[in-house]
């Protein structure tokens, strides 16, 4: 069993040390908690599930400064309502949906979600584009082949960056989603006046690039939210999105193999997941077509995130 998280502007998992020696993922992107971190009281809307204890030669080799202090296995976590929390998920059986930080309904209230409460074998596909690298349009291609929507949620440089791009996901169907002018922790930020800022760039962005009004879709940077975020997104008409089926695509130096991505994608796929998969990765960009193509052939269907939330 694994959990996705996000940091930095990527979900990323909680692995063993023998995993972690076999993808030589940089500590960086690990993370750990620290035992005083831990709040008193429990909130069913931000509980991460499960950590792990790191070993003895592991710690050893790995820098202080990045490393506080591991915690034992299913330590319940609680947290002030205004605390910060990461989304993570708890696979427990293939081809189901996977446990989130909150339950669907939990999530609802917030006019928020992280996967549909159906057994339809239907898909909801996602990409978080915070540059281009050159594998956008290839990742365009294959969802065109398909005919599959997805929905790209970009930061506010990539419009800026790549105008013509954004036009081109606009004009083949796909939703352009909002994930914050500047990639922060929106987490930390107290004022809806302040949390609206960072979307309402975005949004002016799109609007002057395309001359239409931006679909009010947001998926918070790395994954970090609080229940005062969930509630500020509501009120300006947002619908928050995080994910339910992810694996370890972003990091350039050490992208997954086809057969790597193909073991977690494939078995973890189930009814009414959000797929979060990234744009820059040149994995996604090498096996989207054959994996849409494997998908399908398990019956699966592809829709936009417009039929999840009615609209």
């Amino acid at each position: 069993m694994r959990e996705f998280y996000s940091l930095l502007s990527f979900p990323f998992i909680i692995i063993s040390p023998e995993e972690y020696t076999k993808l030589n993922i940089c500590p960086e992107r690990i993370m750990f908690h620290s035992e005083n971190k831990f709040p008193k009281r429990f909130s069913s809307l931000i509980r991460p599930r499960v950590l792990i204890i790191l070993t003895g030669a592991f710690i050893a080799g790995s820098s202080a400064g990045l490393i506080s202090h591991a915690v034992s296995a299913s330590f319940p976590v609680s947290s002030p309502l205004n605390e910060a929390s990461s989304w993570g998920l708890s696979f427990r059986r293939e081809g189901a949906r996977p446990e989130g930080n909150a339950d669907i309904n939990e999530l609802k209230q917030y006019n928020a979600y992280y996967a549909e409460d159906t057994d339809e074998k239907v898909l909801y596909l996602t990409f978080d584009a915070g540059y281009e690298n050159g594998n956008t349009p290839a990742i365009l291609d294959a969802l065109k082949k398909h005919g599959a929507p997805a929905a790209f949620f970009v930061v506010g440089n990539f419009i800026e960056d790549e105008p013509e791009l954004v036009k081109r996901i606009v004009e083949e169907g796909h939703i352009v989603g909002n994930h914050t002018m500047t990639h922060p922790d929106m987490s930390a930020i107290s004022t809806q006046q302040s949390f609206q800022e960072e979307l309402a760039g975005v949004e002016k962005l799109f609007q002057d690039l395309t001359g239409e009004p931006m679909v009010k879709f947001y998926r918070p940077p790395r994954g970090v939210y609080s229940i005062s975020n969930l509630a500020m997104a509501d009120n300006l008409g947002y619908a928050t999105f995080f994910w339910s089926l992810a694996y370890v695509d972003w990091d350039q130096e050490q992208q997954p193999s086809r057969e790597e991505a193909f073991s977690k994608l494939l078995p973890r796929v189930h009814p009414g997941a959000i797929v979060l998969l990234h744009n820059t990765s040149s994995t996604n960009a090498e096996i989207l077509d054959e994996l849409l193509t494997k998908w399908e052939e398990m019956g699966y269907s592809f829709a936009p995130l417009t039929q999840l939330t009615g609209e």
